[in-house]
């Protein structure tokens, strides 16, 4: 393999890690202070996907999309704590399961209402069109972009959980709820307010993809599927460990469908089973970090 195959394939990897990564850092995060496990964050990712094209339909403007589709989805995912998710705090996972997975069908619904099933399309800004030279290879400035966001998004919430008086407070409602109570904290509030800060963050990785990826009902099942895999991967809970999880499945699926294309669907599998064989609560454990 000359080193321009290898360093192309391994950009593919790392666009698709950062992709990855946003969706599955929202749906850790909720799942590290809610100990929520939500199966309706593909749908968020969905929902982003969609306002993606009708936005750049109505406007010709990828920035509006990237601006407005996850706020929008933030809005939607607060509206889904307060009356769905907010009476199962505490109740059994299947109990959380059942009622996000209904939000699943519920939100899949509203897509096929409004979009019908046929496949749609996004393209990137004119900007970002094209290729650019990097170390002696052509490679898409689109998925550059897509790279650099992601390593931004990543800087934002480490200095969001670890820089800031509103991290704190996360992780010491994600310690100890009744502690966090004790000392003023508004919990049931910082928990909407994280709801929607995973719903942005699913939202956006959804206004990323859509002018990589065929836009259609069935990506939120494949996308959750991804998600519950790297979260499972890097430790449930763990920030960090979704980081890595992106990173390792996003190369892994690089370079195994060069290597063995015919097994591309078994390599995340694969991966999460020898991970909980070693550590079978993942790769950083469980917490809010």
């Amino acid at each position: 393999m000359t080193f321009s195959t290898f360093f192309a394939f391994f950009l593919n990897g790392l666009t698709s890690a950062m992709t990855f990564f946003i969706i599955a850092s929202g749906l850790t995060l909720i799942y590290g202070v809610l100990r929520i496990l939500n199966l309706a964050h593909g749908s968020l990712f969905m929902l982003g996907a969609f306002f993606t094209f009708q936005l750049t339909h109505w406007f010709g403007n990828f920035w509006y999309a990237l601006i407005f589709a996850p706020f929008i989805c933030a809005v939607a995912g607060v509206i889904m704590e307060r009356i769905f998710i907010r009476p199962v705090y505490g109740l059994p996972i299947p109990f959380q399961l059942l009622l996000t997975f209904g939000l699943m069908l519920l939100i899949t619904d509203i897509v096929r209402i409004f979009w019908g099933v046929a496949f749609r399309t996004a393209t990137e800004p004119q900007v970002l069109s094209g290729t650019m030279n990097i170390l002696g290879i052509s490679y898409p400035r689109y998925n550059i972009f897509v790279i650099v966001v992601g390593i931004l998004v990543c800087i934002f919430i480490w200095i969001l959980l670890t820089k800031t008086r509103f991290g704190k407070m996360i992780r010491a409602s994600s310690s100890d709820r009744e502690v966090a109570n004790g000392l003023g904290i508004n919990v049931p509030s910082l928990y909407t307010v994280v709801f929607g800060i995973g719903a942005w963050l699913a939202g956006l990785s959804g206004v990323l993809a859509a002018p990589l990826r065929s836009i259609m009902l069935e990506m939120d099942v494949h996308t959750i599927i991804e998600a519950f895999a790297i979260v499972v991967i890097g430790g449930l809970g763990s920030i960090p460990g979704a980081l890595i999880g992106s990173l390792l499945l996003g190369q892994l699926n690089s370079f195994g469908t060069l290597y063995i294309p015919r097994f591309e669907m078994a390599f995340m599998y694969v991966l999460m089973a020898i991970i909980l064989l070693i550590r079978p609560k993942g790769l950083l454990g469980e917490e809010v970090s």
